[in-house]
């Protein structure tokens, strides 16, 4: 199938762009290199530099166009509370200008990568698909807005359209893997200190209500990820907008992922315990329930070979 990958030049896009060419499908991705890398781009792949609003039209008016899957987006929580319409623009206006020039062209199937922050501050955990979407930030609220947007495209014009809400990706495959400019996610903050560009890690806050009193987060392998993307491109149907939670349904804590960190590296790796930080909730993990039984999906890696891979990335 011919596809068309928003975003693949990113870390998430570039690895469900590649798994998509090892299975077989001719894949174009579209990417600003805004916060992606040209040398992402997977081999096989044919890159297309602009943005959706500059360049999805002209792409998808090639034709022959099977799917897209989307990934383009601006995703730093504390950036979208600073900008906040920056991201309503980048994140919900760049979004309708693809869903439009999809709906001119014929192409009805999207994948779209949201995320579990659209659920806010959860009242109960793990977090199904039915509770309640209350974002605490501007990227969450511009998140939900899309799921909305799809819900309606499906109705109006026939959209086959999957969403995948998650939390923290981790891991890389072969080349593809993390290189955030600020880097926020635990596990390559982690893995700085082995590599020498920091001497120690923050952990901000040992005295929550968890068994080791770190706070506890939902980390799911990039591979994984990918996998369940393709699951979700089979399976987007026309008319109807589905939505999945991805999740391991435990987490882990962030001294268990410095303490994975430190078995892999063979470093000590010091930790410094600072306070909370506000509105840090004690523990944030999504059930997966509903993805495993309608699409078969299931997380396959655990925290050591997300860290492995990490690391072997890094390196």
């Amino acid at each position: 199938m011919k596809l068309l990958v928003t975003g693949g030049a990113g870390y998430i896009g570039s690895v469900v762009a590649a798994l998509l060419v090892e299975a077989g499908h001719e894949v174009v991705v579209l990417d600003d290199l805004s916060v992606g890398h040209a040398d992402a781009v997977p081999d096989g792949a044919r890159f297309v530099r602009g943005t959706l609003r500059s360049a999805a039209a002209s792409v998808l008016g090639e034709g022959g166009f099977g799917a897209v899957l989307h990934f383009a987006a601006k995703s730093q929580v504390g950036e979208s509370v600073r900008e906040p319409a920056m991201y309503w623009d980048r994140n919900l206006g760049e979004s309708l200008a693809l869903f439009d020039a999809m709906r001119v062209h014929g192409v009805s199937r999207i994948v779209f990568s949201s995320t579990a922050a659209t659920y806010g501050e959860p009242e109960s955990v793990p977090i199904r698909e039915d509770a309640p979407a209350r974002p605490t930030n501007p990227y969450g609220q511009t998140k939900l807005a899309i799921d909305g947007v799809l819900t309606e495209f499906a109705r109006l014009y026939g959209f086959g359209a999957v969403s995948l809400r998650y939390f923290n990706v981790a891991g890389a495959y072969g080349r593809y893997g993390e290189r955030h400019e600020p880097e926020t996610h635990l596990i390559p903050n982690v893995l700085e200190v082995p590599s020498g560009a920091v001497p120690h890690v923050d952990v901000f806050g040992d005295d929550y209500p968890t068994p080791d009193g770190t706070c506890v987060r939902d980390y799911i392998h990039v591979v994984d990820l990918g996998v369940a993307h393709l699951l979700a491109l089979d399976a987007a149907a026309p008319g109807t907008h589905r939505i999945y939670n991805l999740g391991s349904g435990s987490g882990y804590s962030v001294q268990e992922v410095i303490d994975v960190c430190r078995a892999v590296t063979g470093h000590p790796i010091p930790a410094v315990v600072g306070p909370r930080r506000p509105g840090d909730p004690a523990v944030l993990v999504a059930s997966s329930e509903k993805i495993r039984a309608e699409l078969g999906w299931k997380p396959v890696r655990d925290l050591r070979a997300m860290v492995a891979d990490a690391w072997e990335f890094v390196r």
